[in-house]
C-alpha cells in the first residue's frame, strides 16, 4: 500500500475512534438531561454522522493545502471560514431534521433552545478535529520529504564515496605498468612478479568496493600487497615497518583508507630524500578511537615543508567527513627530519 493511502487510512481509524468517543459522551450529556434513550440515541446520530462527513471531507481538502505557498496566517483564516461555515449549515440541518423527525413538542422545544450551543460545540469540534487533521498531514508529509532527502544525500555521499575511489587506482595503476614495461627487458622475473602482486592487489580492490568498513587486519593485508608491488618499483630504495598494537587487529576502519596516505609518503619521502627510506606504519586503539599514523623522512635540504594537502591526503580527509561527518580526523606534521600523518576512526562503543 502506497505510503499517502496508508496515512489517511491511519488517520481515518483514528478519527474513527475520536467520533466514537464524542457519540458516546453527546448520547450520555443527553440521557442526564433526562432525554429518553430512542429519542438521544437519534439525536446523537443525526447529529454526529454528517459531522464526521464534513469533518473528514474537510480534513482531505486540507491535505493537500501547502502553507509554504500561500502562508500560515490564510491557512488559519481559510480554516476558521471553512468550519464556521460548516458549522452553520450542519447545525440548521440537524434542527429541521430533529424537528421533523420527532413530533414530541417537549423535545422540540428542547431542540429549539440548544440551537446556540449546538451551533458552538459544532464549530469546535470541526475546528479542533480538522486542525489536528492538518497538523497530522502536515507531520506525514515533512517525514516523507526528509526521508526523501536523507535518501538522495545517502546516494550523492554514496556516489562521491565511489568516485574518490576510483579517482586513486589510474595513478598508481599506471605507475604500476611503466615499471612493468621498464623491467620486461632487463629483468623479466621481477616484470612477471610484479604482474602476479599487481593482479593480486586489484582483485583485493575489486572485492572491497562493497565494503564500507573492513577490519585493521583486512586492510594491513591488503596494504601489504600494495607495498610488495612498490618495492619491486624502487628496489633497495624502499622499506617499510608495520608496527599494529594487537589489541586493534579487529579494529573497524574505511577499506583502502590507507593506501593513498602510504602513496603519499612513498612520493614524497623518496622525491625529496636521496638513498633508501623507511617508511613505518602504527596503529594502535585508544578510548574507542583507532589511531592510524603514516611516518615518511624528508629532506629538508631539498624539500620545502610541506603541509600535506595533495589529493592523496585530501582525499582522505574528504572519505573521513562524508562517513563520519568530522573534519578533525585527519592531521599532519612534520618532526625532526620526518612527516607524520595521522588519522583517527571512531570505533562503536
Amino acid at each position: 500500500m502506497p505510503k499517502e493511502q496508508a496515512s489517511i487510512l491511519r488517520y481515518g481509524w483514528l478519527l474513527a475512534f475520536w467520533w466514537g468517543l464524542i457519540c458516546a459522551s453527546q448520547f450520555g450529556v443527553l440521557v442526564a438531561s433526562g432525554i429518553d434513550t430512542q429519542l438521544s440515541l437519534m439525536d446523537t446520530l443525526v447529529s454526529q454522522i454528517p459531522l464526521g462527513i464534513i469533518v473528514y471531507g474537510l480534513t482531505l481538502l486540507l491535505k493537500f493545502y501547502h502553507p509554504e505557498r500561500k502562508g500560515l496566517v490564510q491557512l488559519f483564516r481559510s480554516m476558521v471560514e471553512w468550519t464556521l461555515v460548516s458549522a452553520g449549515v450542519l447545525a440548521f440541518v440537524q434542527h429541521e431534521a430533529l424537528v421533523s423527525l420527532v413530533s414530541d413538542s417537549s423535545y422540540s422545544v428542547f431542540v429549539d433552545k440548544t440551537i446556540a450551543v449546538r451551533i458552538l460545540v459544532d464549530w469546535l469540534l470541526i475546528f479542533i478535529t480538522v486542525l489536528a487533521g492538518w497538523l497530522w498531514y502536515y507531520y506525514q508529509d515533512q517525514e516523507e520529504l526528509k526521508e526523501r532527502k536523507d535518501t538522495n544525500d545517502r546516494l550523492l555521499r554514496d556516489a562521491e564515496l565511489a568516485s574518490l575511489r576510483q579517482q586513486l587506482h589510474p595513478h598508481f595503476l599506471f605507475n604500476s605498468l611503466n615499471s612493468i614495461s621498464a623491467l620486461a627487458g632487463t629483468q623479466p622475473e621481477q616484470a612477471r612478479k610484479m604482474v602476479q602482486q599487481l593482479s593480486d592487489f586489484l582483485r583485493g580492490t575489486l572485492k572491497k568496493e562493497d565494503k564500507q568498513m573492513v577490519t585493521l587486519e583486512e586492510e594491513l593485508n591488503h596494504l601489504q600487497l600494495y607495498l610488495e608491488i612498490e618495492k619491486v618499483r624502487f628496489g633497495h630504495r624502499l622499506e617499510t615497518i608495520v608496527e599494529q598494537d594487537k589489541t586493534a587487529a579487529g579494529a573497524k576502519l574505511p577499506s583502502l583508507i590507507l593506501q593513498p596516505i602510504v602513496e603519499n609518503a612513498i612520493k614524497f619521502g623518496l622525491y625529496d630524500t636521496v638513498g633508501s627510506i623507511t617508511i613505518t606504519v602504527r596503529a594502535w586503539l585508544k578510548e574507542h578511537m583507532l589511531h592510524l599514523e603514516v611516518v615518511n623522512p624528508f629532506d629538508p635540504a631539498t624539500a620545502v615543508p610541506r603541509t600535506g594537502t595533495g589529493f592523496g591526503l585530501s582525499s582522505v580527509q574528504r572519505r573521513l567527513f562524508l562517513i563520519f561527518s568530522r573534519s578533525d580526523l585527519l592531521s599532519t606534521n612534520q618532526k625532526d627530519n620526518s612527516f607524520i600523518t595521522h588519522i583517527q576512526i571512531p570505533q562503536q562503543a
